[in-house]
């Protein structure tokens, strides 16, 4: 490649919000750095740094129930401003929300390629909060974003003929990567695990009690009471295991008050929740709205098998009795008889089952590395923004730009 890729970078969250979109975002623009020149327009927030270089930040609102997100407002004029000023070779755009539109249309008017990510089904999140009666308009808004962008990235191919069956067009596979150095079974924290094992006064057995751990934003959509009334119906029925919800968000208040026997420990991040996982014996995950889910890799980059509907991450990666206990079946009585199988095949000698599982799902984890997410949507990136050029070998090209 004769030239760097200068790319603009257009999202509506960002860490320090911590979420999917933001984590994953800040890790693939961190391993593109040696490639091109990005510039990341965002949502400004008051505990906010100073700006990284050619950073734009942009006016935003608060969203309702969500204190650490922030909504970002339409800036055709800013932006128009600044790609006339510095024009990128493209646009990339990860969140579809008032930002996010205004990115889209300004870059087609300024004949800039633009393309973007589906991360979200905004489309199902109006039915879990009873605005069933929006589905429809948040449907035809996603299908005419992403259709008015020259090519948009999904995460898995079931997801792509999915979405290609309700109209979407020009899609490409790019799955996520997972983070080995941070995530892994080397964090496990035996006297975390003790003091999970100790709440309430009295101290458990640790090698004869599994701990379950969900790690969530705390929300409607994440269908959170399926694993609790799941967890409480077990303990009814005489099993110790140990429920750890790791995470917040505006449902946490009301949960914690009604599910007493789950341990709630608030948002971890960075080696604290590392250990979190790593410290945990089952992964339960029941969110059927995700379009991946990239707790479910952290939780197999830390060694643990698998509980969750077939959908996103698990359906792309995982086999039921293979890697876990993998539901086609949506239903919560589904959920329910599964973790009572999990829960029966703790007590297999040694925990072998558990252990077998979890040793599959690291090995799997140890293939989605970022490298290799990083080279492929940078062919991507670089085909759209120079089609005339002719296409070389990623690794060439990215190899010689970083020469340059």
């Amino acid at each position: 490649m004769d030239r760097r890729l200068r790319l603009a970078v257009v999202t509506e969250t960002f860490p320090p919000e911590v979420n999917g979109v933001s984590l994953s975002l800040a890790k693939l623009l961190e391993g593109i750095g040696p490639f091109c020149d990005w510039q990341l327009v965002r949502v400004n927030r008051h505990d906010l740094e100073a700006p990284m270089t050619d950073e734009l930040r942009m006016a935003g609102f608060p969203i309702p129930g969500y204190a650490r997100l922030r909504g970002g407002f339409p800036a055709w004029i800013g932006l128009r401003r600044a790609w006339i000023k510095q024009r990128p070779d493209l646009v990339h755009i990860a969140t579809e929300g008032p930002l996010g539109l205004s990115a889209l249309q300004t870059a087609r008017s300024l004949q800039i390629p633009v393309c973007s990510d589906f991360r979200t089904h905004f489309e199902q999140y109006v039915d879990h909060y009873k605005l069933a009666w929006l589905e429809p308009l948040a449907s035809a808004y996603l299908r005419y974003f992403h259709n008015h962008c020259q090519l948009n990235f999904v995460p898995t191919e079931m997801l792509s003929k999915q979405l290609k069956a309700q109209g979407f067009e020009r899609l490409a596979v790019v799955p996520r990567g997972v983070d080995l150095a941070r995530f892994g079974p080397q964090h496990r924290d035996e006297g975390l695990r003790a003091a999970w094992l100790g709440n309430g006064g009295r101290r458990l057995d640790p090698n004869k009690v599994p701990v379950l751990i969900c790690v969530s934003r705390m929300a409607a959509e994440k269908n959170l009471e399926v694993l609790l009334q799941a967890y409480r119906a077990a303990k009814q029925s005489g099993s110790p295991a140990r429920l750890v919800m790791v995470g917040d968000g505006p449902m946490r208040a009301g949960l914690e008050r009604d599910y007493p026997e789950a341990l709630f420990v608030g948002m971890k991040t960075g080696l604290d929740l590392s250990r979190h996982y790593a410290s945990a014996d089952l992964f339960c995950f029941p969110s059927q709205s995700e379009t991946f889910g990239n707790v479910i890799l952290e939780a197999m980059a830390s060694a643990l098998p698998v509980l969750a509907y077939r959908h996103g991450a698990s359906a792309a990666l995982l086999q039921d009795q293979e890697h876990g206990w993998i539901l086609r079946d949506f239903s919560l009585s589904a959920f329910h008889d599964a973790l009572k199988t999990a829960l029966d095949a703790w007590a297999t000698p040694g925990h072998s089952t558990w252990q077998a599982m979890g040793e599959k799902v690291l090995a799997i984890a140890k293939t989605q590395s970022w490298d290799s997410v990083v080279e492929l949507m940078l062919s991507h990136w670089y085909a759209l923004a120079f089609p005339t050029v002719k296409a070389k070998a990623p690794h060439e090209s990215f190899a010689h730009s970083q020469q340059l």
